[in-house]
């Protein structure tokens, strides 16, 4: 499963987004990272400076603006790209979630501009310890963050004001734009599962939130360049992101109710092998031995070993029921074994026998199916002159013989 996150940052709060993807932290809120293996994140654009100084930097040589911006405005965009930890893990682990994470640090430069790409890592330091658990091995949460610039073209038109009236309200100057409402808007109208618009409660369509359609171009993206096998996010699911300290400990918890379920399993099991055990013990205390060399035993115990051995001449009878119907049941799947593999063996030569008209039907489909209508007529004509002859056999059934002698001579 993949997903793509957006995460507005104002001037205030783009400082501790840098610190935690550029690992200057000297203790992150997420308890997973291993920072013996921060050297291992990949670098796929590093700023020449603080994430706000390039803004800055890039504003002052006019390739973005920030005019009339308020001061809590958003000014980055951090996307942060994910894959289910297991898929890296089935196509190659570490050198794979390098090639597959570079490609999609290739599509947020095609969908927002390389310029205004600030910076893109790829983190393999966190431990994802459900995985770890299951595998036996280490295992490393692989994902994306990515700081972008939301810049949309503004036209800046001349006032009324203009001394010329040729130049009034047309365009001044086109400038590029900070504005992360603008950049997000959506114009692809929101269907339902019959295709019909969902309206809002005043009439006026809905329109598909811009986050869901940059998932649906990520994933078209990364298959076309070879990368499948992994599936988009919930298509359209409210789920709001989490913090990664939120995300582990819904995962931690997740994990620790499989853990209680299978304590609850093996405390089963061990309940049951101690009623035995303790059954056992108490059978080997029974009877006090007398001078004869006899055992005597109260009546409780003798009752309960009366009730024992009754249960136990009962559970031999199950049990041998049991062994038989085990027995039966190897045989009938024995038996399936090998209708399934004669089945397998004729769909294969069948398949082969058929491999001509498979290859006309996809390079000729036309072609194709005027020969299967053919065929389904020949075949029908066949039919309707089989059931004309036994009628006509049922009415005179020595002319059927003499004409059925005449078509073996002609076969021979």
């Amino acid at each position: 499963m993949s997903c793509a996150r957006v995460k507005q940052c104002s001037a205030a709060s783009i400082g501790a987004t840098e610190r935690h993807n550029e690992r200057l932290n000297t203790d992150y809120a997420n308890v997973n990272v291993v920072q013996e293996r921060i050297p291992l994140n990949v670098h796929y654009r590093s700023p020449p400076s603080s994430y706000m100084d390039t803004l800055r930097t890039m504003e002052a040589a006019g390739t973005v603006s920030t005019r009339g911006l308020r001061k809590d405005a958003t000014l980055f965009d951090e996307i942060i790209i994910d894959v289910n930890t297991m898929y890296f893990e089935r196509n190659g682990g570490y050198e794979y979630a390098k090639k597959f994470y570079e490609e999609a640090y290739h599509f947020l430069e095609k969908k927002f501009g390389s310029e205004y790409v600030v910076a893109a890592v790829m983190h393999a330091d966190e431990i994802n310890k459900a995985a770890t658990s299951d595998l036996g091995k280490d295992v490393y949460h692989y994902h994306l963050h990515a700081v972008v610039i939301p810049v949309v073209d503004k036209d800046i038109l001349w006032s009324k004001r203009c001394k010329d009236p040729a130049l009034r309200g047309t365009v001044r100057e086109t400038i590029h734009q900070v504005s992360h409402s603008k950049k997000w808007a959506s114009n692809i109208p929101l269907k339902d599962e019959q295709g019909q618009p969902v309206l809002r409660s005043n009439g006026k369509p809905k329109y598909r939130p811009s986050y869901s359609i940059l998932q649906d171009e990520l994933v078209a993206h990364m298959q076309e360049h070879g990368f499948t096998n992994f599936q988009r996010g919930e298509l359209g699911s409210t789920r709001e992101n989490l913090t990664s300290l939120q995300y582990q400990i819904e995962k931690d918890k997740e994990r620790l109710a499989n853990i209680q379920e299978r304590v609850e399993v093996a405390q089963t099991k061990y309940e049951t092998a101690w009623d035995v055990r303790k059954t056992e013990s108490e059978i080997d205390d029974m009877g006090k031995k007398t001078i004869t060399g006899k055992y005597t035993v109260s009546k409780e115990d003798y009752k309960q070993l009366t009730a024992l051995a009754k249960e136990g001449i009962t559970s031999r009878q199950e049990i041998h029921k049991l062994n038989e119907d085990i027995s039966l049941y190897k045989k009938q799947y024995i038996d399936c074994k090998y209708e399934l593999r004669d089945t397998q063996s004729a769909y294969a030569a069948l398949r082969r026998r058929c491999e001509p008209f498979l290859q006309a039907l996809k390079y000729f489909p036309q072609f194709a199916k005027g020969f299967a209508e053919k065929i389904a007529d020949l075949l029908e004509h066949r039919e309707a002159q089989q059931k004309k002859e036994r009628e006509e056999a049922k009415r005179n059934p020595h002319r059927a013989s003499a004409r059925r002698q005449d078509d073996q001579d002609l076969e021979r």
